[in-house]
């Protein structure tokens, strides 16, 4: 069992306090300011009911989107407040700075158990700049006696509310955190096997980390989405317009040597399953739509998903595993033309409910969030973390992790 390192909310005496919680609800807006998609806040609501369980005064924290550092309305928080006090069926108190006098005065006036929430951090520039003087700031304003680590999302990043704060309260994690980081490492490090990896996504060079890791530690892999583009460019294959990264043949190829050297020349393309088949059109808008053999790609045409055949490889594969690792969507699955290899592999992770399932990394928990009636609650583990997910899966040091107190 791969231990949790730091304090959690179970080792403090938390009850009557003020606590300062940092979450991730940078969460997607329609153009109205309406939230397209609440999971993050869903998945804050046990931390929450927790805390006011221990009559907890709560001050909430976040950022929304990229305001660059000042003030802009349509990030604003007010809506993620809104939802918040919808699911929680109780006052959500909104403050429209979350430094200063009107902030530290509505916390004040706050009631002794309740939850206040401030608003976008990124509307300064401090934020982002891990600046001291902010975190003294936003700890003196919040009357806070505890800085709780709530925001998976974000910590990653050495910023003000990941990093800098805890330097001035003491600093705990919050459940979902520790939920998020025990299940990944306890899954790396202690997997039940076979364990399938399943990779999409755009770019190999932003997870060359991510999939050295996963050579390591998986029983196969699975290569989908434009990801696999580039494999088989690497491989000669003529793949007409469709994206790829050209410049990636060295790091394939050191891919394929880490394989081999594990498998054995016999099993590498058993161990790294390419499509066989993928589905193209003449760009992203098209409905025109046909399957075709990777060898057969015409040059007028991009691969869009994997094939039917590919499909049903992928599958048999979810059907046998006792882990699965996926990262990255396995087609433009924004399209609902090029999203149904995305939706075969959801739909059978779904149907093989003995399975342990990591779903890491913001494109496909999104896609598997949106395609799911549940909210994303029929898989055992959709991580609310994109590059945070990332950086644990490739073994890498999480900042603001890191900058909590010693458990």
């Amino acid at each position: 069992m791969v231990g949790f390192s730091k304090k959690t909310m179970r080792d403090v005496p938390l009850r009557y306090k003020t606590v300062l919680v940092r979450a991730d609800y940078n969460v997607p807006l329609r153009d109205d300011g309406t939230i397209a998609d609440d999971s993050r806040i869903r998945a804050s609501l046990p931390t929450i009911r927790a805390l006011l369980k221990d009559s907890c005064k709560i001050v909430i924290i976040s950022h929304l989107g990229r305001p660059d550092g000042k003030p802009d309305e349509k990030y604003s928080l007010e809506p993620a407040a809104k939802r918040l006090a919808e699911l929680l069926e109780r006052d959500v108190r909104f403050v429209s700075e979350c430094v200063g006098p009107k902030a530290r005065m509505a916390i004040k006036r706050a009631p002794k158990v309740g939850i206040v929430m401030l608003e976008n951090l990124r509307f300064h520039p401090e934020e982002e700049a891990n600046d001291a003087e902010f975190a003294e700031q936003l700890a003196h304003d919040s009357g806070a006696q505890y800085f709780i680590q709530d925001g998976f999302g974000v910590v990653h990043r050495a910023h003000t509310s990941t990093s800098a704060i805890t330097m001035y309260l003491p600093s705990i994690a919050g459940l979902l955190l520790e939920r998020e980081v025990t299940t990944i490492s306890e899954t790396m490090h202690h997997p039940k096997r076979p364990l399938l990896a399943i990779l999409g996504g755009a770019k190999v060079s932003d997870k060359i980390q991510v999939i050295e890791k996963i050579v390591a530690v998986a029983d196969q892999i699975i290569v989908g989405g434009a990801m696999a583009n580039t494999f088989l460019a690497a491989q000669g294959k003529q793949l007409g317009k469709s994206k790829m990264e050209s410049d990636q043949g060295q790091v394939i190829g050191e891919i394929y040597a880490a394989v081999h050297q594990k498998v054995g020349e016999k099993y590498v393309d058993n161990f790294l399953v390419l499509p066989s088949d993928v589905v193209v059109a003449n760009d992203i808008d098209s409905t025109d739509t046909r399957v075709v053999s990777v060898n057969e790609i015409p040059d007028d045409t991009m691969a869009l998903d994997i094939g039917p055949a590919s499909q049903h490889r992928m599958t048999e594969a979810i059907k046998r595993a006792q882990t699965v690792l996926w990262n990255g969507t396995l087609g433009f699955a924004e399209r609902p033309a090029f999203a149904g290899g995305s939706a075969a592999a959801a739909q059978a992770l779904k149907d093989n409910t003995e399975t342990i399932l990591i779903v890491g990394g913001g494109d496909t928990t999104d896609f598997v969030i949106n395609w799911d009636e549940h909210h994303g609650d029929s898989f055992t583990h959709v991580s609310t973390g994109g590059g945070a997910s990332l950086d644990l899966i490739a073994g890498n040091k999480l900042p603001g992790v890191e900058a909590l107190l010693d458990g």
